[in-house]
């Protein structure tokens, strides 16, 4: 399954059920896990894991260096998961020991074309960055959050859970669970309704995310406030727990 005009490194290890295209150059400690389809012409440099029913396109560099000057060749680390579509021409780093040491993509991600993810990113599962997203170091971004086309997300920023950003939206501070944004800075807009509906939240779960989005955004309390309002509101009303989490993480402040 690897093609003859591959080069791939003795070191590394490649599941028989693995597929590997021409040209595609495969470095030391990469492992590449089953029925994963690397396309010609990709660049995978380690350490890197790739787990199972991976489908990588031409012409991306996945495992390389970070881009971070003080990056002095200490061993860091790329995890993927399973199920990932990762387009043509995406750049993805390995970690830094500033940070985590590693890079982690989750499962079932849809990764298109020209996205850049940097290094120390950790990103959920189910999530989807349209063409030419870029991720700046340190970025966190939750389950099934959808970023659009163009979208620029600065360091250390946290989009939480299911949240939305509109095609071109420069991210300079946190987005909470379920809200989305957009603008250059990225601004709330509301909720996520359509995708949570979509998701299987109910009419009353969704009316109450929203509540709690006006309680934060609309009423003009300060932000240790409102949260100590989702606080009470929780115990009831469980569904609110990510997006209370997103409130209380992260560095970057509230886009507010």
């Amino acid at each position: 399954m690897i093609d003859p005009r591959a080069v791939v490194a003795s070191s590394a290890r490649v599941h028989d059920s693995a597929q590997v295209g021409a040209y595609t150059i495969i470095g030391d400690d990469v492992e590449i896990g089953p029925k994963t389809r690397i396309e010609p012409h990709v660049v995978i440099k380690g350490p890197t894991a790739i787990g199972a029913d991976n489908h990588i396109f031409q012409f991306a560099s996945v495992g390389d260096e970070p881009q971070d000057k003080k990056y002095k060749g200490q061993r860091t680390r790329l995890v993927i998961g399973d199920r990932n579509t990762i387009r043509e021409s995406c750049t993805i780093n390995r970690g830094t020991v500033e940070d985590r040491g590693e890079t982690t993509i989750g499962n079932d991600n849809w990764i298109m074309a020209y996205v850049h993810i940097a290094h120390d990113c950790v990103i959920g599962d189910n999530t989807i960055l349209a063409n030419s997203t870029q991720l700046a170091g340190h970025v966190h971004i939750g389950d099934f959050a959808v970023l659009g086309g163009f979208t620029g997300v600065h360091q250390f920023c946290h989009i939480g859970a299911h949240a939305m950003l509109g095609i071109a939206s420069v991210v300079t501070k946190d987005v909470p669970a379920f809200v989305t944004a957009q603008g250059q800075p990225a601004e709330p807009r509301g909720i996520n309704a359509e995708g949570l509906k979509r998701r299987g939240f109910t009419p009353e779960q969704i009316r109450n995310i929203r509540e709690a989005y006006r309680t934060v955004f609309r009423q003009a309390l300060k932000l240790d406030e409102a949260v100590g309002i989702i606080e009470e509101l929780v115990l009831d009303q469980p569904e609110l727990q990510p997006f209370l989490d997103s409130l209380k993480q992260g560095s970057r402040g509230l886009a507010r």
